[in-house]
């Protein structure tokens, strides 16, 4: 990542422990710098006994820190809650619309504040579950598209990932050490997840042979040129929302549709 003077980088912050590290890490080593801005973003899905508990984090986070806070929501901007819509999810998982939900919400503010960057809290446990994910499913596609993003694509924000190396465990070891609050709830449709599988079966594999993870994003890494080389480049649509899409309309729009015809 190369930063420049007037560069905006947007931290996509839930509360969690990986989020929480990612911002007070930026923070620390970017803040002092007057020519590069550091601002917060959060998403409230609406889940109720969830999401308020975490917000309220990342709020007093931000305003001790002097950390400018940026919040968007499902419900202003979907009309919808995540509760509301996970009973109408249907073929998805409530995590597959979420997720959706989450990334358009998330580049769209991002976009409409300037970021030149969107930094996330994916560590190297999600990272290797995304690359075993796509793979299993024989989607070259989507593991192109994986970030950290080097390409810069037409309205989307290029991604950046500090953790991408750091082990889950690390960056909860680190958060507890350097005494950064964060929120420790558990998302009540996480259990509905496919990437729990993933996750069970990487870390037994992690366990009978230690450094699995750091291998697999290796080999990854070492394919990548290649993958994106031979795939045919693609160009973006804009959606009737605004949002970039390979499609006529964009994921999100496509699965709001679905459910609000339900």
């Amino acid at each position: 990542m190369n930063l420049y003077p007037g560069d905006v980088v947007a931290v996509a912050v839930s509360g969690g422990k990986d989020s929480m590290v990612t911002l007070h890490l930026l923070h620390s080593i970017l803040g002092e710098r007057r020519d590069i801005d550091i601002q917060c973003i959060t998403i409230d899905e609406g889940i109720n006994g969830y999401r308020p508990e975490s917000i309220d984090i990342v709020k007093r986070f931000c305003a001790d820190r002097g950390i400018k806070y940026n919040q968007a929501s499902f419900s202003e901007r979907f009309d919808m809650t995540m509760d509301e819509a996970a009973p109408l999810s249907g073929g998805n998982s409530p995590c597959t619309c979420c997720g959706v939900l989450r990334r358009n919400a998330m580049n769209d503010v991002a976009r409409m504040m300037g970021a030149t960057y969107l930094a996330t809290g994916l560590n190297l446990d999600d990272t290797a579950q995304s690359i075993m994910m796509n793979f299993t499913r024989g989607d070259v596609e989507r593991l192109v598209r994986l970030g950290p993003h080097k390409k810069i694509q037409p309205g989307l924000i290029p991604r950046i990932q500090p953790l991408r190396m750091i082990p889950e465990k690390e960056s909860l070891l680190y958060a507890i050490v350097a005494e950064i609050p964060y929120h420790n709830g558990v998302c009540p449709y996480s259990d509905e997840a496919l990437r729990n599988q993933f996750r069970s079966v990487i870390d037994e594999l992690e366990t009978r042979s230690p450094g699995t993870r750091h291998s697999i994003i290796s080999s990854y890494d070492q394919m990548l040129p290649s993958l994106m080389r031979d795939s045919k480049p693609t160009d973006l649509k804009k959606c009737d929302c605004g949002e970039p899409t390979l499609g006529k309309e964009c994921k999100a729009c496509e699965l709001l549709k679905i459910m609000r015809n339900k």
